[in-house]
């Protein structure tokens, strides 16, 4: 009898004390490493703010350019498939020849990403966007190797689906005889005129379809994405990607719109393409000189392919990094002038203009917002308190997490949610979990069956993920 009683208080004590995932959570918060075993195997949903060059680590971009004996350039670190002018060039099979080429490797690795960054003798805003220049080289022709790098990765890290900023279409259509354009939307733009821009738009528009804007994206969908798509089987049913298209803001006016229009025939065409975004620093001159101009860009292109979705980098900014006043309306701009489907960074909410009936706004019309924790304090230099993010969810902004360019900063999905975990505090698991279900249900998918399964395959994960703190 005795035997018995005691096995009961302890099934009943198992019932009834069983440590339940987000009580391991709470307990466990302020651990780097235990928090970093949490999350590495919690699912993790989507990556939706996510660069395709910016991920790739450097060290098969190097070994790429190694294999293929492309050319370095031994003081700034970028590398050429073709023979350049200048003594600095030199073939990586001479350094090897010359016993130079572990020297060298180390120095490429600190200027494609951040490692061993020690924050003294270089702006980090200035190596981070200079990076990309500098291993493009390695980058184009080798697109097959980056996407099993990036599934595998996802799917080590309970990563289900990435929605990548893979390219800007090759458009070679000339615009030669309309640079005129570029300073009548400039003057336009100045004095706010939308419907004056939005006809020379028009006019724009006309010439691009008639000079085979669609045979350039169809071109792109059929004989780049899919075929690459398809070859290298990106769907599973551990892992799914879909692409997005983006345009450059340091681009003129003109060659930008040509560029925009193809993209959103793109996104219109093809399910793998997810939609549209648009990149580069914010902070640059042509970007804040065009800033609005671009809004009304998006504006117009949405008018003419209504289903396409799009998400914009906005208020990737802070104070010094620019005027005070121009902080006050680049995610207003993104939200209501643009009618951006999702938000990228917004690291200036605290400054914008009205920002509670902005958020408020983006709340009720279901607007996330794409947090990139990593990059805002690499780039920015805003932490902790400094960042929106509390802000956000105060307000019922729906937040997602994502990486931006895990490759450069050196990161991973896991990392954004230790610092999630770490510094936010009034963040539950609750919210976590809610965050990740954010992430598949934003996405730009167009399928409904495909975003379905996706759902249905977090819920699974998650049960299987739960449990094992109840045992």
């Amino acid at each position: 009898m005795k035997i018995f009683f005691t096995f009961l208080f302890t099934i009943l004590f198992q019932v009834g004390f069983s440590q339940s995932a987000d009580q391991y959570f709470e307990k466990i918060r302020n651990n780097e490493a235990e928090l970093t075993a949490f999350f590495a195997q919690m699912p993790k949903g989507g990556d939706l703010h996510h660069h395709y060059s910016g991920s790739i680590y450097a060290e098969p971009l190097l070994a790429h350019a190694i294999a293929e004996d492309f050319y370095l350039n031994t003081q700034t670190m970028t590398v050429s498939k073709e023979k350049q002018t200048g003594s600095d060039w030199v073939l990586f099979s001479t350094l090897q020849k010359n016993g130079e080429l572990d020297a060298y490797k180390q120095k490429i690795m600190q200027k494609w990403s951040v490692k061993d960054y020690n924050n003294v003798d270089y702006p980090s805003d200035k190596l981070f966007f200079e990076s990309f220049m500098k291993f493009e080289p390695a980058i184009k022709g080798n697109f097959e190797a980056g996407l099993l790098e990036l599934k595998n990765r996802a799917i080590k890290e309970n990563v289900s689906y990435i929605e990548t900023q893979l390219s800007t279409i090759p458009c070679v259509i000339k615009t030669d005889d309309l640079t005129k354009y570029n300073n009548q939307l400039r003057k336009m733009a100045a004095s706010k005129n939308e419907k004056a821009v939005m006809q020379s738009l028009d006019s724009l528009y006309a010439i691009f379809i008639q000079k085979e804007a669609k045979k350039y994206a169809a071109d792109f969908n059929t004989n780049f994405v899919a075929k690459m798509h398809k070859e290298l089987k990106m769907d599973d049913n551990q892992f799914t990607m879909r692409y997005q298209n983006f345009v450059l803001r340091f681009m003129e006016p003109v060659d930008l719109f040509k560029n925009l229009v193809v993209a959103f025939i793109s996104a219109d065409g093809s399910p793998l393409m997810a939609g549209v975004n648009i990149v580069s620093p914010e902070d640059g001159e042509t970007s804040m000189k065009d800033y609005w101009l671009h809004m009304v860009m998006f504006k117009y292109c949405h008018s003419r392919f209504p289903k396409v979705k799009y998400t914009m980098h906005a208020g990737e900014l802070t104070l010094g990094l620019v005027r005070p006043e121009e902080l006050t309306w680049h995610i207003n701009a993104a939200v209501y002038t643009a009618g951006a489907n999702r938000i990228g960074h917004g690291v200036d909410m605290a400054y914008e203009e009205n920002s509670y009936e902005l958020m408020r706004y983006m709340a009720k019309n279901n607007i996330p917002i794409e947090i990139n924790l990593a990059s805002n304090e690499f780039i920015l230099k805003v932490k902790e308190n400094r960042h929106p993010i509390t802000l956000y969810k105060e307000f019922g902004v729906p937040i997602v997490i994502s990486t931006d360019d895990a490759g450069i900063l050196r990161t991973n999905m896991t990392e954004q949610y230790v610092l999630l975990a770490k510094r936010y505090k009034t963040v539950s698991y609750t919210d976590i979990k809610q965050f990740v279900y954010n992430s598949i249900n934003y996405s730009f998918i167009q399928d409904p069956a495909i975003k379905k399964q996706l759902i249905q395959d977090l819920d699974n994960r998650f049960k299987t993920f739960e449990t094992d703190f109840s045992k």
